[in-house]
């Protein structure tokens, strides 16, 4: 992972890529002609945490007409982790928006939220991963002991970190969790006030830029192989009375997806342009680590399928941590006549 962390990391060197508030495409704001030859049906999109890289599929798809093409007139907005995207969501204040799955489980599992449904994968196998840099004197997973983590309150790596941690065999009690703005986490970690933070795997580059050390990164999936990671959200409401616009508005998020994955550079410029402060380098890098992530032998030949086998074993193995305080079974969560099919 080091030696593919060195390898993608040279190109994120300039500056650090910023998180900053979305802002839309001049060349997509009024209402047209959409492919159906009626007016545009205007939707409002929340990323998964800020306009990082990894995010920025859904401005590819923006840009390159995708949305237009299916219909579409897409607000993006910046989200801030699974916890407040479903609450924005379900409010009625965004249609859709990708959180981490096994948040999503944990959320609707616990009595935290409800009325949501996924309706197609982002990533194949979960990002979540606790990331320090090397001199923190954090090697492996029970090292974090005695140690402080940083991260939003409503971060999945946050609140998955209990069963992560029993998983793991780290006594969860002298794990001390502080609470950080998004757009700030590699700073606390870059300054020592912390000695690590939650974080996807894809941000490697960007904490190597900011911090000036080597990352030292503790991936969830070395000890949760079955989970996934984001998935695509959106309410019940809209799911049960426009289930063919949520069938075309995710058709064309995935073609963005893709079309990112296979032009990496390219979708850094994209983003780069819609978010002034992005660093094109630095979002090129996440997507060429992402890829492995969102492409999975198991998912079948297309991008965004959803298996309620491997859904199945994840509410198997939250229950068996004793995360989950009601039982699940995988079509409370996801709706799989919606979902990309295999």
């Amino acid at each position: 992972m080091r030696r593919l962390t060195r390898t993608v990391a040279a190109a994120a060197l300039a500056t650090a890529l910023a998180l900053v508030g979305g802002c839309s495409s001049d060349s997509d704001k009024s209402e047209s002609s959409g492919g159906t030859g009626g007016a545009l049906e205007k939707v409002t999109y929340l990323t998964s945490f800020g306009n990082f890289g990894r995010d920025s599929y859904a401005w590819v798809a923006k840009d390159k007409g995708f949305f237009k093409e299916a219909g579409f007139d897409v607000d993006i907005k910046p989200g801030q982790g699974t916890g407040s995207v479903i609450q924005t969501i379900t409010g009625g204040q965004a249609d859709f928006g990708p959180i981490d799955l096994t948040g999503g489980i944990l959320q609707l599992g616990n009595g935290q939220a409800k009325d949501f449904v996924a309706v197609a994968a982002i990533q194949q196998r979960t990002m979540a991963a606790i990331v320090t840099v090397e001199g923190k004197n954090i090697a492996t997973p029970k090292d974090l002991e005695g140690k402080k983590l940083a991260d939003t309150p409503t971060s999945v790596v946050r609140n998955l970190f209990p069963t992560y941690a029993r998983l793991a065999g780290i006594d969860n009690s002298k794990v001390t969790w502080v609470n950080g703005e998004a757009q700030g986490l590699i700073g606390m970690l870059g300054s020592g006030s912390v000695d690590g933070i939650g974080q996807f795997v894809v941000g490697q580059p960007t904490v190597e830029v900011v911090t000036k050390k080597k990352p030292v990164v503790l991936p969830y999936s070395n000890v949760m192989q079955d989970l996934y990671g984001n998935a695509l959200i959106t309410s019940t409401k809209i799911a049960k009375e426009k289930p063919e616009m949520v069938k075309k508005f995710t058709t064309a998020l995935l073609k963005g997806l893709e079309y990112s994955l296979e032009h990496p550079d390219e979708a850094g410029e994209i983003l780069k342009k819609n978010v002034p402060a992005a660093n094109p380098a630095a979002s090129a890098a996440e997507l060429r680590l992402m890829a492995a992530y969102v492409r999975s032998s198991n998912s079948g030949t297309a991008i965004g399928t959803l298996d309620s086998g491997r859904v199945a074993k994840s509410i198997a193995l939250l229950q068996g941590a004793g995360a989950l305080k009601q039982n699940l079974t995988p079509d409370q969560i996801i709706n799989f006549d919606l979902a990309p099919k295999a």
